[in-house]
């Protein structure tokens, strides 16, 4: 829904930005260079607001939990200032429970990126994995899934590494 929206306000409406993606488009200039970005400019918001509003109301959420702990007022009482208290303090601990929800919801950043790759008309891996299906090509279908399955891994560990660098009671020796 909301890539016919961005088409209907941004592309029909303000005529800002183009209706459909040009798969045709060779980049040997600056003005091709901005096209192409014009055009990456709807599908790459479309994909981006929702992953980035969740990401935020989770990290609004956490800080103002870590706001109210005793630690802080600590801080605070050491005269710290009240841009490293938030910036230093609460913004590490804030960020344990955003880097779960990041990786959790990057799958989905994969599974949105297949519709709005039929929305915009881009070729991208969504196109090929939609075409395969269509065709009954069984081994393509498997290997884009396997991709994926490697990326959520790949993103699971990543997740897991920066576990330990936010929280210094998670550490891998």
């Amino acid at each position: 829904f909301s890539g016919v929206l961005a088409i209907l306000i941004f592309a029909v409406y303000l005529d800002w930005l183009p209706t459909i993606y040009n798969t045709n488009l060779i980049v040997n200039s600056w003005s091709n260079f901005t096209e192409q970005f014009l055009q990456m400019a709807m599908p790459v918001m479309v994909l981006a607001v929702q992953t980035i509003a969740s990401i935020s109301r989770y990290l609004r959420s956490s800080m103002l939990d870590n706001l109210e702990q005793d630690y802080v007022r600590t801080a605070r009482a050491k005269g710290m200032g009240e841009n490293v208290v938030v910036f230093i303090h609460v913004l590490r601990n804030s960020m344990i429970p955003v880097v779960t929800v990041i990786t959790l919801g990057l799958p989905s950043v994969f599974g949105g990126a297949i519709v709005t790759e039929q929305i915009f008309r881009v070729n991208g891996i969504g196109q090929l994995l939609i075409t395969a299906i269509y065709a009954n090509d069984v081994p393509t279908v498997q290997t884009l899934a396997f991709i994926f399955a490697v990326l959520i891994v790949v993103f699971n560990l990543i997740a897991d590494l920066l576990y330990g660098v936010l929280d210094p009671r998670i550490r891998y020796d």
